[in-house]
């Protein structure tokens, strides 16, 4: 949802249209920068190649940056984007099972599915068991609601979980990104000095 939707009221159609496109020109990009291909993401759990972790670290913080001066300006109303609900062990138990399937396989589910749409096989077998994972949580996940909802901290931020102002939080993202790159250039220079 973006601010396309805020500012007029665009057809149901318009808005699956426009999702497409975007998400193709996406997946192009991905292909295109060679992140469809297991062997080359995989790289980066040696730290001999960490264009992933700069790419999407670079496109969570421009992301941010845009959010928060676009809301400074007045141009976007911040207070209506969608944030999902924290279910802390949940998505803890997610995020390392999410880890163990990328190291083992090479690719997450927006990689698997450029894999797919480029002809290879492991993307294939990625997706059919990224599918297969959905059909298990949505047959089980009525029996774990205790669970689920027993750690929900609801549509939380951030700067609302740390007591900080938006702008504090916004800075210290940045900075930690910096810092980040400067370390994996160096780390990268050490295990993979071709690159």
């Amino acid at each position: 949802m973006g601010p396309l939707q805020f500012t007029m009221e665009p057809g149901e159609g318009l808005l699956l249209g426009f999702s497409l496109l975007i998400g193709l020109v996406f997946g192009v990009l991905l292909e295109q920068a060679g992140f469809g291909n297991a062997r080359k993401l995989v790289e980066q759990f040696y730290f001999k190649d960490m264009r992933m972790f700069k790419v999407l670290f670079s496109a969570i913080v421009t992301a941010m940056l845009g959010i928060y001066w676009l809301g400074y300006a007045g141009a976007l109303d911040t207070s209506r984007i969608y944030i999902n609900t924290t279910y802390v062990l949940p998505q803890a138990a997610g995020g390392i099972l999410f880890g163990i399937g990328f190291v083992m396989c090479g690719l997450c589910p927006g990689t698997s599915c450029v894999a797919v749409f480029s002809g290879k096989l492991d993307g294939l077998a990625v997706f059919a068991g990224i599918f297969a994972g959905f059909v298990l949580y949505g047959e089980t996940s009525p029996g774990m609601e205790r669970w689920v909802n027993g750690t929900a901290l609801g549509d939380v931020s951030l700067y609302e979980l740390f007591h900080l102002s938006y702008g504090t939080v916004v800075f210290l993202v940045v900075i930690i990104a910096l810092a980040a790159f400067w370390i994996v250039e160096r780390v990268e220079k050490k295990t993979n000095p071709s690159a």
